[in-house]
């Protein structure tokens, strides 16, 4: 059993202040848990009020290794932009340094966020995603997030890899589907607030513990 066997889980949360991270730091406030962000810049961390704010690179192994005191679970909202001509490593640099500073500090519990078009849910995104934005733009990112989710894979966490559909800032108070069958699925898309509310009910159950997951609405 991999959930958090607490009221109260202690999580250490990475990619804080990107659109998704930000709400999950503020779902998880709300839902009383004790948060730790490691973020780059503390201006950008400024509206993060009753979070613990570690000041670092997500790549340095000690400072995450700082930042994983006293946790019990890590989410990974990680992510870079669109990169159509430059290689991207820093999804795969940071995930090897955190399942490194995790095993170090004695955390197990991993939730980390990749997206559609990820492993084998590529070809999954729709017309527009598959044909156009995909190669064009993400092809890079994407290349770096196969990578990402390869030492996951590997890492001998309890870990769970998200994928959402493509995000959108609704509501999010539509029922999330979970699927890892995608045959006849393509395309879809889901609410960052909704991303955040399923990543955080991974730390209190074992349903998709290692499985990789894709999430649409």
């Amino acid at each position: 059993m991999s959930n958090i066997q607490t009221d109260h889980p202690k999580i250490l949360i990475l990619g804080a202040t990107g659109p998704t991270g930000r709400l999950i730091v503020s779902q998880a406030l709300a839902r009383g848990y004790d948060v730790t962000a490691l973020i780059r810049s503390p201006e950008k961390a400024a509206d993060l009020k009753g979070a613990k704010l570690v000041v670092g690179d997500a790549r340095d192994e000690k400072v995450l290794r700082q930042a994983l005191e006293g946790r019990n679970a890590v989410i990974s909202a990680l992510g870079t932009p669109a990169s159509p001509f430059r290689e991207v490593t820093l999804l795969s640099t940071a995930t090897r340094a955190l399942v490194d500073a995790m095993k170090a500090e004695h955390v197990s519990r991993l939730v980390c966020i990749t997206g559609i078009g990820a492993g084998d849910s590529a070809g999954h995104g729709g017309f527009l995603f598959d044909r156009l934005i995909f190669p064009l733009l993400l092809k890079k990112v994407y290349a770096d997030k196969n990578r990402q989710e390869a030492i996951v894979r590997d890492s001998g966490l309890d870990w769970t890899l998200v994928r959402p559909s493509l995000l959108n800032n609704k509501a999010g108070d539509a029922p999330v589907r979970a699927l890892t069958d995608l045959s006849g699925f393509h395309g879809g898309s889901i609410a960052r607030a909704a991303v955040a509310a399923f990543v955080l009910h991974q730390l209190r159950q074992d349903r998709w513990l290692h499985q990789a997951p894709l999430i649409t609405q």
